[in-house]
């Protein structure tokens, strides 16, 4: 655990069940396994468990699923799991073996023979790799799918470790190549170096060969702030440094290192998201900018950065928000640059290209105009070539070659994993409390009979920015549509359906008209007769999990079950809680009297009435999820079950935030959901 969090936890008149944040402590891991041990005997045992559970197992283990890949030199990596490779293998191929429908793979590094062979339990989790020839790589790995993770060099040709080579001990840092010999790195240095998060506040500069004692200071944060790091950037010609400083969540300053180490602050505001490519320089506005011209947030504007260095602010506007459409993202080539627009929830593609009389603007060829669209660069610095991931509820996911100027070219497709003949996919709206418009996607049988007694599965999330789309679940398939289940998807806010104001509408003292909207879909999906409160239930995680948690306890009359996953639920101490600290900028600093004042308001932990009555809830996080601590799924757990309330909980001993580790854990847990929902959900 990081050197900041608490331990030797007591009971407290204030808090009884603070006990339970000690996350590896005997009497609380005793209390987890006690509560495990009911939750398998009462759910996994059953035929319909099981079943469910080889299901989705085989959906995750298929060896005919898209191995998406990244061009590392001239080779297309990937990293592959399944029932034979549960860890996983990094491996290579070519792009002509690619384009074949079975390539043939070269092993670059096996997983689960290393954790064998070191008796660990390693997750992967990427490989930074050094050009132009790519032959050394920082192997990042975890613990059981931790956020804390070493550093390790590797050399891709003799598929090795390299001796004597750079290591980082275990932290939530990072590293970054600078040349052959030399990185950045952001890491634990020992006492005070980290923020009130966890995360690195002092980058320095390493030499191959020395301690990393020895290494030199680059930049150095404050407690305060979120994250700091420091990256070269390689593009030929244009090579250069960067240092980050995150204040918050859509918060941060980025400078320009020079080689004599003096930093040139790129000096436009805090909350845009400010990115360079060659002789470009990028902002994504989250607030309105005045510069006697009036710049609006979720605009994206250019200029080319040697003229904003020296004080030019004529800047190019290459995409303006309506009430409708926000900026998903943006993707250079080599000589493009690609928008992906959502527009009320839909993805559309444009093309843009610098010229010597701004950017010409033209469509993207061959695109569906139904589901979700991702694109991105294949290799930005040598083609123009680029890879569209396509997929809807109801359609198997595609992933497609595709040149600027030339239609797509399908080279893989997920195989289909349900029969969706007789399902229908819709999107809706709701009428929130206060008037607002509130989209949602809702997938149904064709043939539904709006009697109210359909089982409903309702899933948000909120926050952070964060924009739910279409996407094709070949478990969710099996394990709830095939069988008659509605599955709703709502784009509440708080989340980026509809840019940086839809996020900013649900902040701090607004987070409860993020609930408001949930609620809103909820009581339309009700009187549209699709389904009724005890056929409804939710489903959230992470900050998800605090959605859930307030449908819980705000809402308990709209739902026949709630699963809440890896949860924020005690906003008293969420900032003292590992990552916590970082998220005030989203809920506030409940050490504030009047920050709590409002916060108290969505705070399960301390919403809970033991005298109401409440749907039944089932509880699940991760003894290693080192970003949203256990603690708060465990106590909000403990105080139900004192009061006599229906409660369900299991923690996986593994699996970090994400909740599982391996293809296995990840089948047995979601098999818990559905076992749950369906339980409850079919009743009466």
């Amino acid at each position: 655990m990081p050197s900041h969090f608490e331990t030797h936890l007591t009971a407290s008149a204030e808090d009884p069940y603070l006990w339970l944040e000690d996350v590896e402590g005997t009497e609380s891991l005793n209390w987890v396994r006690t509560r495990n041990a009911d939750t398998e005997a009462r759910l996994a045992q059953s035929d319909s468990f099981k079943q469910t559970a080889s299901e989705l197992l085989a959906v995750l283990d298929s060896d005919v699923k898209i191995p998406y890949v990244q061009k590392i030199g001239a080779y297309y990596y990937n990293f592959w799991t399944d029932a034979a490779h549960q860890r996983g293998l990094w491996r290579r191929t070519t792009l002509d073996e690619f384009r074949q429908p079975e390539p043939a793979w070269e092993t670059v590094l096996d997983i689960d023979a290393l954790n064998s062979a070191e008796e660990e339990n390693w997750v992967w989790g990427g490989a930074d790799c050094l050009p132009p020839d790519y032959r050394r790589g920082l192997i990042t790995l975890s613990r059981g799918g931790a956020d804390a993770h070493v550093v390790r060099e590797f050399d891709l040709i003799d598929k090795q470790w390299v001796k004597n080579g750079f290591q980082l001990p275990e932290s939530k840092g990072g590293t970054n190549w600078i040349d052959m010999n030399t990185l950045y790195v952001f890491t634990d240095f020992g006492e005070g170096s980290l923020t009130r998060s966890g995360y690195p506040r002092i980058v320095k500069q390493w030499a191959r060969g020395t301690p990393l004692s020895a290494a030199s200071l680059v930049y150095e944060g404050t407690p305060d702030d979120q994250y700091v790091y420091a990256a070269h950037d390689h593009t030929p010609g244009y090579e250069r440094d960067f240092v980050s400083r995150a204040l918050a969540f859509y918060s941060d300053e980025l400078y320009l290192r020079s080689k004599d180490g003096t930093l040139t602050k790129i000096d436009a505001p805090d909350s845009a998201n400010k990115s360079v490519h060659k002789e470009w320089l990028l902002l994504e506005l989250r607030d309105d900018w005045d510069l006697g011209t009036v710049y609006a947030s979720g605009s994206l504007l250019a200029i080319r950065l040697d003229d904003f260095l020296v004080g030019q602010r004529h800047f190019e506007i290459l995409f303006t928000p309506t009430n409708s459409t926000s900026l998903v993202d943006s993707t250079w080539t080599r000589n493009h640059l690609i928008l992906n627009v959502l527009n009320d929830v839909k993805n559309s593609l444009s093309v843009l290209t610098p010229s010597k009389n701004g950017f010409k603007h033209s469509g993207f060829d061959g695109v569906p105009g139904v589901g979700s669209v991702d694109v991105y660069a294949v290799d930005p610095d040598e083609s123009d070539a680029v890879w569209l991931t396509t997929t809807d509820f109801l359609t198997p996911t595609s992933l497609s070659l595709a040149q600027i100027g030339q239609p797509p070219h399908v080279l893989k497709t997920m195989p289909t994993f349900f029969d969706s003949s007789t399902m229908l996919a819709e999107q809706h709206f709701a009428t929130s409390a206060d008037g607002t418009r509130v989209p949602y996607f809702l997938v149904r049988p064709r043939d539904l009979k709006p009697n109210g007694s359909t089982p409903t599965l309702l899933y948000g999330y909120g926050g952070f920015e964060v924009s739910l789309t279409p996407y094709y679940s070949g478990g969710l398939g099996r394990a709830w549509l095939s069988k008659g289940g509605v599955y709703v998807v709502a784009n509440i806010r708080g989340g980026g359906e509809y840019g940086p104001l839809w996020h900013q509408a649900a902040l701090k003292e607004n987070r409860p008209l993020a609930y408001e909207d949930f609620a809103a879909v909820a009581q339309d999906l009700i009187n549209r007769g699709i389904t009724s409160p005890q056929h409804l239930g939710v489903q959230g995680g992470s900050n998800g999990g605090l959605l859930t948690g307030n449908m819980l306890t705000q809402y308990p009359q709209l739902f026949g079950a709630v699963v809440v996953q890896v949860p924020l639920l005690d906003m008293k101490r969420y900032n003292h809680l590992l990552a916590g600290a970082s998220w005030m900028a989203e809920y506030g600093d409940p050490d504030q009297p009047h920050e709590w004042a409002y916060i108290q308001k969505f705070s399960p932990y301390h919403l809970f009435d033991s005298a109401k009555a409440y749907p039944p809830v089932l509880f699940l996080t991760s003894t290693r999820d080192d970003r949203v601590h256990p603690g708060h799924a465990r106590k909000m757990a403990a105080k139900m079950i004192e009061a006599g309330k229906h409660v369900t909980y299991y923690e996986n001993i593994e699996g970090g935030h994400g909740g599982a580790a391996t293809n296995a854990q990840s089948a047995n847990m979601d098999a818990l959901v559905y076992q749950f929902l369906w339980e409850q959900l079919k009743k009466n």
